[in-house]
């Protein structure tokens, strides 16, 4: 299956997962998508564990549907190769620190002399302008940054990470967004433009009521462990054998809690009336939930909530989700057929075009995995590959 983004060619020179991410759904929805690697050692990820068969789980995660071409990008002759591949390319993204790319030739300005159509995304941990724009930014840091970490954890107790790098996939969907939408005028203008993502950015944006709760009120936002801010009771609770979650977002939810659980006592009590009432009583009525979720089991209590249609879940860890019916009905695990990794399989794009599905086409590439194929697309003969092999401009995989 070719997919609604076929004949799209997406030249890719970022690393690490956000740039990789971001060019990964770009293929899963049928662009060609060329990966542009160091030869030597590769993409960072491809030395982080743990590994299935001898491949990084981190990488493997993040980088099918590309092919992939071993560049020495400071190697004159190496640059000149991504040139020639950019002149002709749909879509370029790297995410380089500020200022690398325009000293290899490869900035925008340059890329659109050649190239005015040409779709350029820089990815960056703070932005290319500005007076963070030379710092670097892996996920972790910009959760401390961005002030994420500040709202995660138990009151009273130091900022926690969150489990996953939500700050990295975010922006790879920023990306994603603001390349498709310059695609769109491209459609229109006929021309090309420059967008940037960066995970600080995106992260200032997904902070959201936090940012316009501190600005109309002036109270800082800190951690709440389950809590909510602005709701409740709206949290996890420990059960008879594990955790629930439970959504009790509005007014009639919460009477209909108190219905199905026999307290109609809690809806009637005047400090727990309203959802203003319940959080100005947070402290009190927390307690009470936690005694009475406590004398049933997880499963018990889903059931109950679930036939009543209020908001609730189990807390499940990644195996539960792995192995869940929803998630398998939604094929949202796909088979990644793979050389050397046995039974690889992978979370799929979320997401659903009736039209025009995602497919997996190709496996994740090892480095230089497609090096002579792709010269000899752009019109290198195999003594000119030799050649720039000779000089270290590229690499080429060798099979063993």
């Amino acid at each position: 299956m070719s997919g609604p983004l076929e004949g799209l060619f997406v030249l890719d020179l970022s690393k690490t997962l956000a740039g990789p991410f971001c060019t990964m759904t770009l293929g899963d929805m049928g662009a060609d998508v060329v990966k542009v690697e160091e030869p030597t050692r590769g993409d960072e990820t491809r030395q982080w564990s743990p590994y299935w068969d001898g491949q990084s789980c981190f990488y493997l995660s993040v980088n099918r549907n590309k092919r992939n071409i071993a560049v020495n990008l400071k190697h004159p002759e190496g640059a000149a190769v991504v040139q020639k591949l950019a002149a002709k390319a749909d879509v370029m993204i790297e995410s380089f620190r500020t200022g690398t790319t325009e000293n290899m030739g490869l900035g925008y300005d340059a890329i659109r002399a050649m190239n005015p159509r040409v779709i350029y995304c820089s990815i960056s941990g703070f932005g290319r302008t500005g007076p963070l724009r030379q710092k670097g930014g892996y996920d972790l840091m910009v959760q401390a940054y961005s002030g994420l970490m500040s709202t995660t954890g138990e009151p009273h107790r130091p900022p926690l990470r969150i489990g996953f790098s939500l700050v990295d996939i975010t922006c790879g969907w920023v990306a994603y967004g603001g390349i498709m939408t310059a695609l769109y005028q491209r459609e229109k203008t006929g021309k090309g433009q420059y967008v940037e993502a960066s995970l600080l950015e995106g992260m200032v944006s997904a902070a959201s009521y936090h940012i316009v709760n501190y600005l109309g009120t002036g109270n800082v936002p800190g951690p709440m462990g389950q809590g909510h801010p602005s709701l409740a009771p709206y949290q996890m609770f420990p059960s008879k054998d594990g955790q629930v979650m439970l959504g009790a977002a509005n007014d009639g939810l919460w009477n209909k809690f108190c219905e199905v659980t026999g307290r109609a006592d809690l809806s009637d009590d005047p400090r727990f009336q309203t959802n203003l009432d319940r959080v100005k009583h947070r402290s009190e009525l927390i307690p009470i939930l936690e005694a009475l979720f406590q004398t049933q089991t997880t499963d018990e209590w889903v059931a109950l909530l679930e036939a009543a249609g209020i908001p609730n879940s189990p807390v499940n860890t990644i195996a539960n989700l792995v192995h869940d019916p929803q998630i398998a009905h939604r094929n949202m695990l796909v088979d990644v057929p793979h050389p050397t990794v046995q039974g690889l399989r992978a979370p799929a794009t979320p997401m659903k075009l009736s039209d025009g599905p995602s497919s997996v086409r190709r496996h994740p590439p090892e480095n230089g995995e497609h090096t002579e194929e792709i010269l000899l697309e752009f019109g290198y003969s195999k003594e000119a590959i030799a050649d720039l092999e000779t000089a270290g401009a590229v690499r080429q995989r060798r099979d063993h």
